[in-house]
């Protein structure tokens, strides 16, 4: 922890201090920072402290066509391949960036920490030379060995750009008048341009209904989302890597809000349309990009009596913008059921509580909170700006149920303090940011791994005890944070507007010391629980004395490309998504492996060396530990996760997520990056309830997804191996009977209808088939009827089903998506859906799995093709949980997973976020 010396106490630094911990005695005011070592040794460089090695970083798109490709990268030898390609890929500076050429995660850390040194002797972070070097190599010890991360725009621009932009999130306001609403579209598009995310409430333009001076009824803010839709949409496909990610919200009571909840479900209808009328359903194809507000996350914003109005079946009104007269009067429960009707048809519009927002906004008497950033992480006033870190949950984990609590506040000090220093030297895009940036110093340290460390103590996610672990982590977290941002404060001086929000804001530091009365302290580690509630008394004390720095310092953000660079199992708050992934190794390919979690719970569980060779091995084969030997059905829990495994039933409910976020959203300044995901049979009234108890649970906000809901699959290649087998062929020709058997199969793919005719011999294997996808005499049916003849020949003369499957299965050409056969839920072209409906017709089981990617038969198809795209990979693996209908990655083409509300790629590590 930071403390403070003068002339003739250069060592004083307390024994709390060396801990990590608060020197609480007062001192002699000095200007600058003592930084106590804790992780480096004071004569050993932390890079000498590290294997390192040379490899090659390689990445392929969906057709196993190498994109990235660089030799000689020298990194950490504990780092995974992945880790590898995301830094060699996106964050080494390059000549197109520079004057010089990274190759070494040495010169990559070197850079950013070597500048924020830096500036933080320029500003007067340090008291001393000595303090800048312990604090230079704490934090290279920290980022070397996977232990913390910046956000991206940190790793891209730091040290290269005398004025970089640092920060991931934003929020912008705009005004009711022409100018500011064509100034609103210009800074979005240089963010979008940047890879930032924003987001903004446009309940500040006038309704349709209301008169502009001109005579005539304004446009409305829906009109103009059609406009900033339509420029995030170009600046996402102008060659840039990430697609634009930006918030609009809108108030209840807002005149347009009807108009506003079913702007995308609407838009949803229509593309569906037009996928029904034949043209292409793929994310980027012709039908979503003919219809608005692709591009955005919608959120309604409501205040608790409209809660409550819907909880008593009351009435609500809309008031005009200009005089706040009533516009139009509606049942509150009809509206709240419009809100989840439209979620559940197309995920949006989301919620956001603002009587919830603003109870805990540190800086009421500056403003109001009215918006968030493009995920809800950053929730703060208008024209303001947040950098992200993040924090490896599980560097810090401990056998037996431990956690590593003073080298946990230790890291959140080194961390904060480097974000903080960034804040004065950043540039941002408008002058109004710009000057909040630094007059309030707004921090967003969050965490990953959060749910790898439950699981690997052996506890549940939706558990009593998970979310009472996992309050107690956020509360030590956000306590320290207070806690630095309070030393800094004594020694650099608080945030400009502290004084005008000094009640307020010790009112809300006060709300999240009393919030851990409600965390069942029997159900965590003694050691954590006393540190939660020492470092809330230090925050509570030293803010009333000092100050503080930063009018926030947590959020919980998706961390979805940083993740990958420090090797996290899991993203932020997030569950584990399945038990076993895809690993990159070496000079390319991948191997499968089951999640290192989970031999941890068994040890922690109590299982045997052999019992968890056994259960591991099971695991691998089947995709779930559901039916393992040895397993206790009481262990079951434990491995659930975020996704429901092929061949299991369980997965971690709705609800579960719910009270996850309500266990931890009292112990972050800001909020949480994350999607509830749904199933595909959720009704509307389910999304209304998850809503209702969202709120009555006190979170901030909530979105949900429901798996399926759109109607689009742009599926990755799965490149599939050629039977290598010499199967020799009978050349005489096995006719069928001139009466036989036959069955007819309807399908759809993508809303193209078409019929299967399998004609079968007297013992039920087929011989030969008939497909009828249009009229006679068209192209297609010419076409069809041709291939049906090849194939009935082929099955005649006595070439395998088995063979055909592996050669036909997983083609990809249009059309494609989604199909009504909850057994084939996806076809990436007719062949591909007509040879996997062959396969589990008349294929054994074991030859099933083969036929279609899965089961043991992807251990050759790894070693055959190791190009084959991870994604593709892990969803023919895994075959199910909400990869349903996901985009594909702008990098690589491969299908990308739910992040939050945001994507993540796990073939290269892109995200679709605001940066994390």
């Amino acid at each position: 922890m930071p403390g403070t010396r003068d002339a003739s106490q250069m060592e004083l630094v307390s024994d709390s201090a060396s801990r990590g911990g608060v020197q609480s005695a007062r001192r002699t005011p000095t200007r600058g920072l003592v930084i106590p070592r804790r992780f480096s040794k004071p004569s050993v460089h932390p890079f000498d402290e590290v294997e390192w090695e040379t490899r090659e970083a390689v990445i392929v798109d969906e057709k196993g066509e190498v994109i990235f490709h660089r030799r000689n990268v020298e990194v950490p030898k504990s780092w995974s391949q992945m880790a590898t390609n995301v830094v060699a890929s996106k964050y080494f500076c390059t000549r197109l960036r520079s004057d010089f050429e990274e190759t070494s995660v040495k010169q990559l850390i070197e850079r950013v920490v070597r500048t924020i040194c830096t500036w933080g002797m320029e500003d007067g972070y340090f008291a001393t030379q000595a303090d800048a070097q312990t604090y230079h190599d704490e934090l290279v010890y920290l980022l070397v060995n996977q232990m913390a991360s910046f956000n991206s725009p940190v790793w891209f621009n730091l040290g290269v750009e005398e004025r970089p932009q640092c920060s991931a999130c934003f929020i912008n306001s705009v005004e009711d008048t022409m100018e500011s609403i064509l100034d609103l579209a210009k800074v979005e598009g240089l963010l979008f341009k940047w890879g930032s995310g924003t987001g903004t409430n446009l309940s500040t333009l006038r309704s349709s209904k209301e008169r502009v001076s001109g005579g005539g009824l304004a446009s409305g803010p829906v009109s103009f989302m059609k406009g900033y839709d339509a420029f995030a949409g170009v600046i996402k496909s102008g060659g840039k890597t990430r697609r634009a990610a930006k918030m609009v919200i809108l108030n209840i009571d807002h005149p347009d809000i009807v108009e506003f909840i079913n702007c995308k479900a609407n838009e949803e209808r229509k593309a569906w349309a037009l996928i029904e009328a034949g043209y292409d359903g793929s994310f980027d194809g012709e039908a979503y990009s003919s219809v608005f507000f692709q591009n955005s996350n919608n959120s309604v914003r409501v205040p608790d009596a409209f809660m409550q109005a819907v909880k008593n079946n009351e009435k609500w009104h809309t008031r005009a913008v200009l005089d706040g007269k009533i516009v139009d009067t509606y049942d509150a429960v009809d509206l709240m059921q419009m809100i989840a009707q439209a979620a559940h048809l197309c995920g949006d519009p989301g919620m956001q509580f603002d009587t919830t927002i603003n109870k805990w906004n540190t800086c009421a008497a500056s403003g109001r909170i009215n918006a968030s950033n493009p995920c809800s992480e950053f929730m703060f006033l208008d024209d303001s700006a947040c950098n992200l870190a993040s924090i490896n949950l599980m560097s810090f984990r401990r056998d037996g149920l431990e956690f590593d609590t003073e080298a946990f506040r230790a890291a959140v000090n080194i961390m904060l303090i480097a974000q903080d220093i960034l804040v004065d030297r950043s540039s941002y895009p408008t002058e109004k940011i710009t000057r909040n940036s630094k007059i309030f110093r707004p921090l967003g340290l969050g965490y990953t791994n959060l749910g790898a460390l439950l699981m690997s103590w052996g506890v549940p996610y939706d558990s009593q005890q998970g979310t009472a672990l996992a309050a107690a982590v956020t509360a030590l977290m956000t306590g320290q944070a207070y806690v630095t941002s309070a030393h800094m404060a004594e020694r650099l001086g608080p945030f400009a507007e502290f004084k005008k929000n000094r009640e307020c804001m010790l009112n809300v530091i006060r709300m999240h010391q009393q919030a851990l009365n409600d965390v069942n302290a029997a159900l965590v580690p003694s050691t954590l629980w006393q540190a939660a509630q020492k470092v809330w008394e230090e925050a509570v004390a030293l803010g009333e004395q000092f100050g503080f720095r930063n009018a926030q310092v947590t959020a919980l953000a998706p961390t979805g490309t940083i993740s990958f660079m420090m090797d996290a199992d899991t993203t932020g708050v997030e569950p584990e998504v399945a038990l076993v992934k895809w690993k990159r190794m070496v000079g390319g390919g991948k191997a499968k492996l089951v999640n290192t979690t989970v031999p941890m719970a068994l040890k922690h569980l109590g299982y045997t060396p052999e019992e968890i060779r056994t259960i591991v091995a099971y695991v691998d084969a089947e995709g779930t530990i559901e039916g393992a030997p040895h397993l206790k059905p009481e262990h079951l829990p434990v491995f659930d996760c975020a996704m429901r495994p092929a061949k299991g039933t369980r997965c971690i409910s709705h609800m579960g997520h719910i009270r996850m976020l309500a266990a931890v959203q009292p112990f972050i300044s800001g909020s949480i990056s994350k999607t509830v995901n749904m199933p595909n049979d959720a009704t509307p009234q389910d999304v209304m309830n998850a809503y209702m108890t969202a709120w009555e649970l006190g979170l901030k906000c909530i979105a949900i997804y429901r798996d399926g809901s759109k109607r689009t699959q742009p599926l990755s290649t799965s490149a599939k191996s050629e039977n290598q087998a010499e199967t020799k062929f009978k050349a005489s020709r096995r006719r069928l009977p001139a009466e036989r058997r036959a069955l007819t199969h309807k399908f759809n793919i993508a809303g193209h209808e078409g019929y299967l005719t399998v004609g079968l011999y007297d013992d039920g294997t087929p011989g030969e088939i008939f497909i009828v996808m249009a009229k006679e005499g068209s192209v297609v049916s010419g076409l069809m009827d041709s291939f049906a003849t090849a194939i009935s020949l082929a099955l005649q003369y006595g070439v395998p089903l088995k063979v055909l499957v592996n050669k036909f299965s997983h083609t990809r050409f249009e059309p494609w998506g989604y199909t009504d056969n909850p057994d084939i839920p996806f076809a990436k072209s007719i062949m591909d859906y007509i040879f996997r409906y062959l396969a589990l017709k008349f294929l054994p089981p074991g030859e099933q799995a083969d036929a279609s990617g899965n089961g043991q038969g992807l251990q050759e198809l790894v070693a055959q093709r190791p190009m084959q795209t991870v994604a593709a990979q892990q969803r023919d693996d895994e075959g199910a949980g909400w990869l349903s209908d996901t985009p594909p990655c702008p990098e690589c083409g491969s299908i990308m997973i739910r992040a939050g509300s945001c994507y993540k790629c796990l073939n290269c590590g892109s995200n679709t976020g605001c940066g994390g």
